[in-house]
């Protein structure tokens, strides 16, 4: 601990009785400037001094609240189940278990079913909380419009086409449809092989529309612990109404709508439950309003009846591999950005593509490229692209193994 600095000595003064006036004068001025000197002094140290007060104040006040931090028993969150005259019904978060207890009066008007509260450990309710989406069905909104549109994609239009009418069209010209006294389709299912431009096709709506985006994989919707995957279905659709106008783009739905079966194992009981709340979030009693969905698939032979029928999606569109002029207009797209020599014969190229997807054409204009590069030149020639399709039929693709499915 230190020491604080002594005071300074009070100046004295001695005057001889044989000085003359102004030897008295200039006496007493010097000592009058001594003493302004110490006064000076004297008031820095009372300055710092209550600087040094208010940081000693500060200390004491972050002390306090943290012993009380420390002294406070922790709260647990849980939903309230249902409100009896008994009591109320609570679950408590991580464990699922359910607990009949006492709320406060003060507490017991407010609240009412759903709501989330705060427990001690004898499970009486503290205090009501807030109601929070779960943060992992906020990081599913795509905040910056994709960078993808309709003219990024080919060999599909006539795909296209019916998407725009039923996911595109009721958000921007809802009036059209309300004049023809018709319900706009409530979802689109795509389907087909890999590769096929299924998700860029919901991007490109992404990118068109003003409407909030909602990205998510169905394997993301299977959660561990029992009745979270229908939490998180229930925040995303509640999040959708928050933000509509919106679209909700379900990828791989296959992870969590397939077929029912009799297996009575834990996990597929809770993906089936998922499934179920995934359903009634899209047919339910209430109107959904503003909000679409697209979902896609690989497997489309592996999906439950109960969410294929009108309803739930009205338009099943299928997502084929690109006809000879599909793959001729996917090469086009391409390669407009590349550097290519008057000998690219694209339709030729077109015909020899035949089966080929729309990735697997990416993959081939990506490979011709680096065929060039690796011979140090910048023009890409009808020879890189003979070169490139060798190789990708040969199976040899490992210089670009994501690109035969980013598509």
């Amino acid at each position: 601990m230190s020491r604080s600095p002594s005071v300074p000595d009070r100046p004295t003064l001695e005057l001889d009785p044989e000085m003359s006036d102004e030897e008295r004068l200039a006496a007493l001025q010097e000592h009058f400037t001594d003493i302004m000197k110490v006064n000076e002094k004297l008031r820095e140290r009372v300055e710092n001094a209550g600087d040094r007060r208010e940081d000693l104040a500060d200390e004491v006040d972050r002390l306090q609240r943290e012993n009380e931090t420390l002294k406070t028993t922790s709260l647990y969150v849980a939903t309230v189940e249902d409100v009896t005259d008994d009591g109320v019904i609570i679950k408590q978060h991580g464990n699922n278990q359910e607990v009949l207890t006492d709320v406060a009066v003060q507490l017991r008007e407010d609240i009412e079913a759903g709501d989330r509260v705060a427990v001690n450990d004898s499970f009486t309710i503290e205090r009501l909380l807030d109601s929070e989406t779960d943060a992992r069905a906020q990081a599913m909104e795509v905040d910056a419009s994709p960078e993808v549109s309709y003219e990024d994609i080919g060999g599909i239009e006539e795909q296209i086409r019916e998407v725009r009418e039923a996911v595109e069209e009721p958000l921007v010209n809802p009036e059209q449809f309300e004049a023809a006294g018709i319900e706009p389709p409530s979802g689109v299912l795509l389907h087909g092989p890999p590769g096929t431009g299924k998700t860029m096709l919901a991007k490109a709506v992404a990118n068109q529309t003003d409407a909030t985006f909602i990205k998510m994989a169905g394997s993301e919707l299977v959660q561990k612990f029992i009745g979270e995957g229908a939490k998180l279905v229930r925040d995303l659709f509640s999040l959708a109404s928050e933000r509509e106008p919106a679209v909700i783009f379900i990828d791989e739905i296959d992870a969590v709508a397939s077929k029912r079966t009799d297996s009575k194992t834990s996990g597929d009981a809770e993906v089936q439950r998922t499934m179920m709340q995934l359903l009634s979030e899209m047919d339910g009693f209430e109107d959904r309003g503003e909000i679409r969905i697209i979902a896609a698939t690989n497997r489309f032979d592996m999906l439950d009846n109960a969410i294929l029928r009108p309803g739930r999606f009205d338009r099943l569109i299928e997502v084929p591999n690109p006809d000879n002029e599909g793959r001729r207009r996917v090469l086009e797209i391409h390669t407009r950005d590349m550097n290519l020599s008057d000998d690219v014969d694209f339709d030729h190229l077109a015909e020899a593509t035949d089966g080929f997807s729309g990735a697997e054409i990416e993959s081939l204009t990506t490979e011709s490229g680096m065929f060039a590069i690796r011979d140090g030149r910048t023009e890409v020639t009808m020879d890189d692209f003979t070169g490139a399709l060798e190789k990708i039929e040969a199976g040899d693709d490992t210089a670009v193994p994501n690109l035969r499915y980013a598509y």
